[in-house]
């Protein structure tokens, strides 16, 4: 199998490196520096027209935390209607309740809108209170993958809990490894965790690096 690489990119000139680098997909956000949010509806439009690699789009109504409003609930709702009608693969986004558990009531939701759009829930699992737990509800409400560190500041340092979940999720559900992926440290994160997708803004030669690491 193949270990495959998604880059975090937040304009079309990033989308166009990530792509000629060997990125197998794109997570398409708005600016970076603070988490990412949702890009702009020209941006979706313009990656969706012109990348041959798939697109999924981060729905962020704003930075901080992912205890949403029902306006804000309803945003996203409206965000995600735009990334179906330029027709990209999937959208990727979370929402926790203040107990720090997955809303499940506004996820399926915002899933339901989706449909049938790919659906990935991002990096608000490291804030959740179980993540067994957690990883369980995400396979019911038939999302197609988590992005993660494992709970922890980096992959590296989750590396454990990493390994735990993609033993747990088996192909029920994805697990992508996110959190400070460089070319430097994916292949040996492949081998520690058995990961087979890595995220990363620093995309640049992470495609050669982990494909030595194939099995």
């Amino acid at each position: 199998m193949t270990v495959l690489v998604e880059a975090a990119v937040d304009t079309f000139a990033g989308a166009l490196s990530a792509q000629a680098e060997g990125a197998h997909r794109i997570e398409l956000c708005g600016p970076l520096h603070d988490g990412g949010t949702t890009p702009s509806a020209g941006l979706i439009a313009r990656c969706s027209d012109e990348l041959l690699v798939s697109v999924h789009v981060l729905i962020r109504p704003r930075a901080g935390n992912f205890v949403y409003s029902e306006d804000e609930m309803i945003i996203m709702a409206k965000d995600i209607a735009v990334a179906k009608e330029f027709g990209v693969d999937g959208v990727v986004f979370g929402a926790l309740t203040p107990e720090r558990e997955i809303d499940a009531a506004h996820m399926a939701e915002l899933i339901a809108s989706a449909s049938p759009m790919r659906v990935g829930f991002h990096r608000a699992f490291d804030q959740v209170r179980d993540q067994d737990e957690a990883l369980e509800l995400l396979v019911s409400l038939q999302v197609d993958h988590i992005l993660t560190s494992g709970g922890a500041d980096t992959a590296m340092a989750g590396a454990k809990q990493l390994k735990q979940l993609v033993e747990r999720a088996g192909d029920r559900i994805g697990i992508i490894a996110g959190g400070s992926i460089t070319k430097a440290n994916a292949a040996e994160l492949v081998q520690k965790t058995g990961v087979r997708t890595v995220h990363g803004r620093a995309f640049q030669g992470l495609a050669t690096s982990v494909a030595g690491t194939d099995r």
